[in-house]
């Protein structure tokens, strides 16, 4: 993903398993890239963010190696690329925070959403431009989740995830495990952290119906008795969220049932409505005609994304991966176009702690009797005066960074 990106030199691969990391230097070889190989012991990845020709750890391990792999690379002055989420407890997130701000390196969480995956398919960077001229009137309400079931090709598999690391996230933790694919293009529409807040939040889990009953059927295989009789999470998790100006976010989990995918799904203001894939009303007549959504989206087509798929026709390497260019991402563009410039990152430390800490905090309301519970405020106050990510159409310049 980042290899195809102008200015970019792979320096070094790390992982547990030294076959992974052979295919993967043979998959980039084609493209000019040269990397060191590290793998086999558990502390190899330091003597990646130790060396002093790397700028930037890119981080796709389990989820409680996140924040210690971010805290290492900036301790080491290199920026932090992390996928989600960045965090796993509050406390976790004040470290991500406190340590970025002490090295002034950046903590970037992969949260594609915000760019709208390969930038044509999906409408949230359209939606979030809509948003900021002024289409939908002031916001009032917004409702994200990750719907995506998981449990027959992913979490009951015994190769998908190395040690069932992902299977063990579900046991003995009930709440919202992954806000961040419905939440972040939320969060950037809802101006958290550069002039509104969250406030307080509650929580609540329906029982499990379907991971237990799995687990029964593979009871004849010895290989998950490790996992027989545990508690596990709820099917549906729905978290609501309150901010200091009064507007409301409904966050949804479930991994389990047969009900189709969603992430971000809806935006609602006092002038206009959004809900996803493409629907769009000025009343409660109903949804405008194709022929205006076809208009609205290039009314509203960000400057950003525009440059990524200029580039993107442009470029002339070969697509060796499925999912696309290469799978290079608008988000991964934009990161590196935003260090090579020398401008802030579309999405910072604080957004990264802000997705991230929801998952600690629901797993206490629902262990509460859905209390409500109050949100750190990450920027110290800060919120007030922050200016605005995401800079959609690229007024503070960059946008040059060529796709190869």
């Amino acid at each position: 993903r980042l290899g195809c990106i102008e200015g970019v030199e792979i320096k070094a691969l790390c992982d547990l398993n030294p076959d992974k990391v052979n295919r993967a230097i043979e998959s980039i070889r084609d493209i000019g890239h040269r990397p060191d190989a590290y793998s086999g012991g558990e502390d190899e990845w330091k003597k990646v963010c130790e060396r002093p020709d790397i700028d930037l750890i890119a981080i796709v391990t389990p989820w409680d190696s996140h924040t210690p792999m971010c805290v290492y690379a900036m301790e080491n002055d290199k920026h932090a690329y992390v996928e989600l989420p960045a965090a796993t407890t509050v406390e976790e997130c004040w470290q991500l925070v406190e340590t970025s701000e002490r090295t002034r390196r950046h903590c970037m969480q992969v949260s594609t959403t915000g760019h709208g995956y390969a930038g044509t398919n999906r409408l949230e960077p359209v939606v979030l431009n809509m948003v900021r001229k002024g289409f939908f009137g002031s916001i009032i309400h917004a409702e994200g989740s990750y719907i995506h079931q998981l449990l027959f090709d992913y979490l009951f598999s015994k190769t998908m995830y190395p040690g069932q690391w992902r299977l063990k996230e579900n046991l003995n933790t009930d709440g919202n495990l992954y806000p961040q694919h419905g939440f972040v293009p939320i969060i950037q529409m809802l101006d958290i952290n550069c002039g509104d807040m969250m406030d307080y939040m509650t929580s609540v889990s329906s029982n499990d119906f379907m991971m237990e009953e799995v687990i029964e059927k593979l009871s004849e295989d010895p290989f998950w008795e490790p996992y027989m009789g545990k508690k596990l999470r709820g099917d549906i998790n729905t978290s609501i969220i309150r901010t200091v100006k009064g507007r409301t976010i409904v966050l949804q989990h479930d991994t389990s049932t047969p009900r189709p995918g969603e992430r971000f799904q809806l935006i609602s203001g006092t002038k206009g409505f959004f809900r996803a894939p493409d629907r769009f009303a000025r009343s409660h007549h109903g949804f405008i005609s194709d022929e205006e959504l076809n208009s609205l989206r290039e009314q509203y087509m960000p400057e950003m994304i525009r440059r990524f798929i200029e580039f993107s026709k442009q470029a002339n390497r070969v697509i060796t991966t499925r999912g696309g260019y290469f799978r290079t991402d608008p988000q991964d563009w934009r990161v590196i176009d935003c260090l090579r410039n020398g401008l802030p990152m579309d999405m910072d430390v604080y957004e990264a702690a802000a997705s991230s800490v929801v998952t600690q905090l629901s797993t206490w309301s629902v262990a509460n009797r859905s209390n409500s519970v109050d949100i750190p405020d990450f920027t110290c106050g800060a919120w007030k005066t922050n200016p605005r990510g995401m800079d959609m159409d690229l007024e503070r310049g960059g946008g040059t960074t060529r796709l190869l």
